[in-house]
This record gives structure tokens, sequence and C-alpha cells, in this order.
């Protein structure tokens, strides 16, 4: 369908939305604070920055569609759980389509960066493809015979929360050892900061960078330093991706995609996180040396996968 779909990313701390035409491109963006301890509050935020993009299109918009970090039941619209917005049990594909007086699509915000870089990005080309998304946590989305992969409750794709190690740390979801506790941003930083308190003067330049506060301390630090040739902080980023090349090889032994994308915020290391990933993944993929690989590359659309994969599911389920 011709004219622009809405897709709208609804985090934490901002509510992100644009226009986006067939081709995947935004032409149009606006984003608001998210009022983050109040349901109500929220949805009538998320509602006048639809009116907002609808009045700012050229044409009758097509769609709706949102993105959140949640358990999501995309063919209800139905949020069970949000860990960083008051949601629990909440219907809302209905709240805010009848705040706008029109159907909207839902869906989990790795599942809509997952469309968006199978539709119009790193994933294009291919029918079988997992996105990884590595930022604060590890989220994941799964397209398995060009379908998103969400299963029976709509919590598919949780690739953060693959057990590496069952003695490993607590985990956010309760359990221990997940994958996102060893190869998050999070992951990144606590260990970068463990390194600033010790003695060793292989944190020497971590010290420096944050003035010996280890609370001071950001992912981007360790990027950027790692980027400039600081041994260390090029072993921090080695030894995430080194998990992360093992969870991905049990992933692919589920699903045995084509094609594995690495988005997130984390992956602005580019082959410092990348290249350790696929070094990893190869050493433990089942049937290695005797069997087609999937290739590993970065994801291309960068921050605007979720709201481009949100609106090109609602233009999808418009025609």
């Amino acid at each position: 369908m011709s004219g622009s779909a809405i897709g709208i990313d609804i985090g934490g701390t901002k509510i992100a939305g644009a226009l986006v035409d067939e081709a995947g491109r935004i032409t149009g963006r606006e984003q608001v604070a998210t009022p983050a301890d109040d349901t109500d509050a929220i949805i009538e935020a998320t509602a006048e920055l639809v009116r907002t993009l609808e009045a700012a299109a050229d044409d009758p918009t097509v769609g709706v569609g949102m993105a959140c970090a949640a358990f999501v039941d995309a063919r209800a619209g139905h949020v069970w759980f949000a860990p960083n917005l008051p949601w629990r049990d909440l219907d809302l594909a209905d709240a805010v389509g009848s705040a706008v007086g029109r159907e909207v699509v839902v869906d989990n915000d790795a599942n809509a960066a997952a469309w968006g870089e199978y539709r119009h990005g790193a994933g294009s080309e291919h029918d079988d493809m997992v996105l990884v998304t590595v930022g604060t946590g590890v989220g994941g989305g799964c397209i398995v015979d060009d379908r998103l992969l969400r299963g029976a409750f709509g919590i598919g794709g949780e690739i953060g929360h693959v057990a590496l190690d069952p003695s490993g740390p607590r985990c956010g979801c309760g359990n221990t050892g997940c994958l996102e506790v060893f190869a998050s941003g999070t992951a990144l930083v606590r260990t970068a900061r463990e390194l600033v308190t010790s003695p060793s003067p292989l944190g020497a330049a971590l010290r420096e960078r944050c003035g010996g506060d280890p609370e001071a301390l950001s992912g981007r630090d360790v990027t950027e330093l790692a980027q400039a040739g600081d041994g260390a902080s090029i072993e921090l980023l080695d030894d995430l991706g080194t998990r992360l090349g093992q969870g991905l090889a049990s992933i692919c032994a589920v699903l045995d995609p084509g094609l594995v994308v690495i988005g997130g915020g984390v992956a602005d290391a580019g082959d410092l996180l990348v290249e350790p990933t696929r070094r990893s993944f190869a050493r433990h993929l089942i049937g290695r040396g005797n069997r087609p690989s999937p290739e590993i590359v970065r994801a291309t659309l960068g921050n605007d996968a979720g709201i481009v994969g949100a609106a090109t599911l609602a233009r999808e389920a418009s025609t």
C-alpha cells in the first residue's frame, strides 16, 4: 500500500515515533518523554504522538505499529509484562486504538527490529534469520520460513535468556547464568568496573577515563578505548563476543538460520565485537566443518530498526 505507516517505539525514558514509507525509509520523526510510572499517561502520550504524526503526513497513513520491551501476544495486541514500565496483563492495542480511533499493531521491540532488518536491512535476502540485539540487555528476534517466530504465548525469541552457565550470576529474569548476564552492555560495564577497582595495571586506561570512579564508566567509554587500541578494553569486548558466539551457536542448533544479524548499542564496536563472536560461534557450532554455516553480520538500520519494523508490520497487517 502507498502512503506512510506510523512506527512507535515505547521505551522506559522516551516514546519515539516516525513516518515510514514503503521502502522502509523514515520521512518524519517525533518523540516525547515517557511518563513511566502511569499507564494511562503512557497510553495518552502514545496516542498524542500518533495524532501528531498523522497530521504531519502528506497522505492518510496506512497503519500504526508499536514496539515495546515486553512479553507481547502480538495476535491479541496484549502485553503480559514489561520490565521497565508498569504494564501487567494490558490490552495495549485496544487501549491505544480506542484513543486514536483506529486499529494498531503491537509487538515486542526485538521482534519488530528483526522484522525491520529482515524487510529493509541486513536480512533482506534471507528467508531464515536471527537478530540478536546487544544493548543494556540481550534481545532477539527470529525469522523462520519468512515468518516471525513468536511462540504459543508471544514470548518466543528471548535469546538473552538461554542459559549458558546455571551456576553463573543471577539475571534480571530471575534465573542464573543467562546469556544476558555475560554478553550484554550491562555485563561489559560490570566487568570493566571490576577492572577499574582492581590493582591490575591492565586497567590503567579505564581508570584514567573515569577519573578513578568506576560508577562514571560507561559502555561507550569501553568501546572508544578499545577502538583507540587499549588492550584491556579490547579483551573485554573479546570476552563478550566469545560468550555471544557460544550462545548464538546454541540458538542456531535449534533454528538453523541462514544469517545472524548483530544489532544494539554494543554492536557499534564493529569488528571488535563481531570477529570474536564469529570465532566463538565457529568453535561451538554443531557439525562444524561438515555443514554450511550462517553468515554473521552487523545490523544496518541501527536504532531505527524497531520503528521501521513496527511500521512495516502495521502496513502488512492492513493489506
